[in-house]
């Protein structure tokens, strides 16, 4: 088990859960009206908001882009109440990942952040990231990006004791993923297309309700170091390789002190010791209930909140009274 943080222990778990309540308030407020920036930009300022009343020296190494693109949240940004004397914490966050779920008042769209100590977590840059994540229980390195989409489907289905073709694989549904899309249904395994949300997706390997049994394929590398940061506290294995498409994105990774550019990440090189994963659900999703308001103008919201050291997952329902979001 990973040693527990003295540093983390004076930020409280549920602080971190009052920050994703209020960003996943404020963009459930645009769910189906189209408008992909205006729910990104109300989630992101809640979220900062928020940020800004805990009493720590905070750095953003996962944000919304470089200061330059986005004026908010952006990589290397400062929050907390204490900066300077608080404790040192790095976050990585979405404060809504899923946008044009949410504007479309589709499945799954969540805000999320992972907490660790200073350094603890990786400063992937804003490009892509090719993934492969399975839940606990199997073998190290069960799966790895250097083996073929059959190699590691036959891997996994033979310790879980199935024939491949029993197998569901969790994909986002990209012209990109066409050739693998068509590698595993060749083989017979059963795709389950997502629309946006890959953190969610990687999570959902890790629960049996949800059928999935591995996720694969590329993605926004943000999003590939939460979802290491969530099974770092629940289990299970993830490969992370980040993908360049021009030089430009080469120079930005080694702004952020990347050096080779081919590294296949494990786990605990993405997300180490002890770490907080929180999200709260912004539309009904397989992981967390959306946002609802009741008719007498109370809003109810339902958050997962983990930490590495203890293994512990507390499920957090809460009421809030319209207008007040910290309760």
């Amino acid at each position: 088990m990973t040693a527990a943080s003295q540093i983390l222990d004076r930020v409280l778990v549920l602080e971190m859960v009052r920050v994703t309540e209020a960003a996943a308030i404020a963009a459930a407020k645009m769910i189906g009206r189209g408008d992909e920036k205006a729910a990104d930009h109300a989630a992101v300022e809640a979220m900062r908001e928020a940020l800004n009343g805990l009493y720590m020296d905070g750095t953003v190494v996962i944000g919304e882009g470089e200061r330059d693109e986005a004026p908010m949240l952006y990589i290397g940004e400062k929050v907390g109440s204490a900066l300077g004397k608080g404790p040192r914490i790095d976050i990585a966050l979405d404060p809504l990942e899923g946008t044009t779920i949410t504007a479309k008042a589709g499945p799954n769209a969540l805000a999320v952040l992972a907490a660790a100590e200073e350094g603890n977590l990786l400063n992937a840059p804003d490009v892509y990231m090719e993934k492969i994540a399975v839940g606990p229980g199997y073998s190290p390195d069960i799966v790895n990006l250097n083996r073929s989409v059959a190699e590691n489907v036959t891997a996994v289905a033979k310790e879980k004791g199935v024939a491949p073709n029993e197998l569901i694989v969790c994909v986002l549904d990209r012209p990109r993923h066409e050739k693998m899309i068509a590698e595993l249904r060749a083989i017979g395994c059963g795709v389950m297309l997502i629309p946006d949300g890959d953190v969610a997706g990687v999570i959902a390997t890790t629960d049996p309700d949800t059928t999935v049994d591995i996720y694969m394929g590329t993605g926004g590398a943000p999003e590939g170091v939460l979802a290491a940061a969530a099974l770092r506290c629940v289990g299970g294995q993830f490969k992370g390789r980040l993908v360049f498409r021009n030089d430009d994105e080469r120079l930005r990774a080694r702004k952020w002190g990347i050096e080779d550019l081919d590294k296949i990440y494990d786990l605990e090189e993405l997300a180490k010791g002890d770490c907080i994963f929180a999200a709260t659900g912004v539309t009904h999703g397989s992981l967390l209930e959306g946002v609802k308001t009741l008719r007498d103008g109370r809003i109810t919201t339902e958050s997962v909140v983990m930490r590495a050291s203890s293994g512990t997952v507390r499920w957090v329902k809460s009421e809030h009274r319209r207008g007040v979001t910290d309760n």
